[in-house]
């Protein structure tokens, strides 16, 4: 049965859990009560008034920092939002907030206090006193017990009464205004600013921009683990009563691309792990800080054998140092070269490959280019994720990539930047 909309605040869970909220308020006020009782009362010697003056600007200033502070505001959302229950964002990390944003902490901070010593003041003062009258009324105690001694009967004790039954509802009702109003102003006092907003969004997209870049990682590892493994599989499976020693180099080969696969997919999930338990947002992979050593184009005569023993032969020509290439551009140009490779495997089948890759003081030039069989005509033009993701990375380094038919079969073509803000 649903109690009425008049009773509903008296006895909703949500209105004392705000309550205990605003009396959090008036704990932190007490001190400043204090304070204020101790000028006051040593304002009547006039001698001392000059110096107490000093001292209670000085006092004051004290008082009023903390409601400037940063800390203060974490505490007062997580307080908010658990109490209160408006849904609030944590101050971003790292930031220092900007002045209106402390202004509005500070006016909540005030809000906050002078709500919790009125409802302090009507908990800890009116009710009380309500009990007690109620309790020598219904002879729970006697008159001298309550302290109530020479309290009035008869159409006076009724009056009494009725007094403490209103001050106990009324502390219910103002109780639930105030924390409605508590809740109703917390999301404008202590909700992120404009610059905060931008903050949020902008740390929230280099996470997604990190997530996609693993799942590209992933995606080409495992895909090139898998199609080198398939491969030999699948050779090994022709000639294994014939040429043993193909078999074992085949078993050799698959078993040591599944663990250079498996040691890529624990990395990525450590990477995933460390991040979610860290709650660290920022994109430390540019500059080398926390993914840990990553392939780059210094491994390319691996790639190249890897590529090898699928029975793609590549003809490699590299023009320039590719040691001198930043590590970003490295890495990303390392995984552009292994996505490539991978497909012509997958496609294209046991052709040969040509791969340039060029370093000047501008650029980083990867050409991959592989004749294209007629029955794999039609795989080797359809576009796939492999594809995409080399869009991808080589959009996020402000580069361009051509993939497609040419004169002489498929080719892939990517032009990375060197320098330049990427």
């Amino acid at each position: 049965m649903t109690p009425p909309r008049y009773v509903a605040p008296l006895i909703s869970g949500t209105t004392y859990r705000r309550g205990v909220h605003l009396l959090l308020g008036a704990v932190i006020a007490l001190p400043y009560l204090v304070l204020a009782r101790a000028v006051l009362t040593l304002g009547d010697d006039r001698a001392t008034r000059p110096a107490l003056l000093l001292t209670g600007v000085a006092a004051a200033a004290i008082a009023a920092a903390p409601a400037f502070l940063n800390g203060t505001r974490g505490l007062e959302i997580a307080a908010a939002r658990s109490l209160l229950g408006v849904d609030l964002p944590d101050p971003v990390p790292g930031t220092r907030p900007e002045l209106e944003t402390r202004v509005r902490c500070a006016l909540w901070f005030g809000l906050h206090l002078v709500l919790g010593a009125v409802i302090a003041s009507l908990l800890l003062v009116a009710v009380p006193i309500a009990v007690l009258v109620l309790s020598q009324q219904f002879g729970v105690l006697d008159a001298d017990q309550a302290g109530l001694s020479g309290a009035p009967v008869g159409r006076g004790a009724a009056a009494w009464l009725l007094f403490a039954v209103v001050v106990l509802v009324v502390t219910g009702y103002v109780t639930a205004g105030f924390g409605a109003l508590a809740a109703l102003m917390a999301p404008v006092l202590l909700g992120p600013s404009a610059t905060e907003r931008e903050q949020a969004l902008e740390i929230a997209a280099r996470r997604l921009a990190e997530r996609h870049r693993l799942a590209r990682d992933l995606h080409d590892s495992i895909g090139h683990a898998l199609t080198l493994a398939t491969v030999q599989a699948s050779a090994a499976g022709q000639v294994f009563d014939d040429d043993p020693q193909f078999v074992r180099r085949a078993l050799l080969v698959i078993e040591e691309t599944s663990r250079t696969a498996m040691d890529d997919l624990d990395h990525v999930l450590g990477v995933l792990r460390d991040r979610d338990v860290r709650g660290d947002e920022t994109d430390r992979d540019h500059d080398g800080g926390t993914r840990g050593p990553q392939p780059t184009l210094a491994r390319l005569d691996r790639l190249c054998d890897d590529s090898l023993a699928r029975g793609v032969p590549v003809e490699v020509t590299v023009t320039g140092a590719v040691t001198a290439v930043p590590a970003v551009v490295s890495r990303e140009g390392y995984r552009i070269v292994q996505e490539a490779l991978t497909n012509v495997a997958r496609h294209a089948g046991r052709v040969p490959a040509t791969l340039r890759v060029t370093v000047t003081d501008a650029e980083l030039g990867i050409e991959v280019v592989n004749p294209l069989p007629e029955r794999a005509s039609a795989a080797g033009s359809r576009a796939g994720r492999g594809l995409d993701g080399m869009r991808e990375r080589v959009a996020l380094l402000r580069g361009t990539l051509s993939t497609g038919r040419s004169a002489v079969g498929w080719q892939v073509s990517a032009r990375l930047p060197l320098a330049g803000d990427r």
